[in-house]
């Protein structure tokens, strides 16, 4: 149970979702940036943009947001189901491109303190082909969802067990968007 009273069934409006019907008027705001940075034209696909938000929401311990996305980049990246968790096990050996793996080292960095990102990490995420804009936007991932992960956790929101949820959740995603 949340630790306010959000006025929703939170076994219908886990995690997330719940906040979000509390406060339509900043959800507004929170589900367009969501949109932008994980749905919108970009050389990064959206799979790779969902591994880099469940990777921090991984790294922040946030199970509803890990699972959420998680669920949303298996399904984008046609990937083995166990990709994110390998991804957070043991980022040099999971099977990701190099530049996808420097991009998300400085993930790794912003969810911890942004003034760790060091012109090393952003020389090496170039090495591999990444972009002014791809490195831009890796951060802005990192930090935001290091802010929807301690939104979700700071209220104490229900975190529904099983995948099927998180599945079904990635599916309207995929066809409908965050800004629904």
């Amino acid at each position: 149970m949340a630790h306010i009273n959000l006025g929703v069934n939170e076994q219908m409006n886990p995690g997330i979702t719940g906040l979000l019907k509390f406060r339509p008027e900043t959800a507004r705001p929170l589900m367009e940036l969501a949109e932008v940075l994980l749905r919108g034209p970009h050389s990064l696909t959206p799979g790779e943009r969902e591994l880099i938000a469940a990777y921090v929401s991984g790294l922040n311990e946030c199970d509803f947001c890990y699972a959420s996305h998680s669920a949303s980049a298996t399904a984008q990246l046609d990937s083995d189901p166990t990709l994110v968790d390998q991804v957070v096990g043991d980022l040099d050996s999971a099977p990701v491109s190099a530049k996808l793996r420097a991009l998300l080292r400085i993930a790794a960095v912003v969810r911890d303190d942004g003034r760790k990102v060091t012109i090393e990490l952003v020389s090496a995420a170039r090495a591999e082909g990444a972009t002014d804009v791809e490195i831009h936007d890796t951060v802005l991932i990192a930090a935001a969802f290091s802010m929807y992960n301690r939104y979700v956790d700071g209220l104490g929101t229900l975190v529904p067990g099983g995948q099927e949820m998180y599945t079904q959740a990635a599916r309207r995603i995929i066809e409908f968007g965050y800004g629904r």
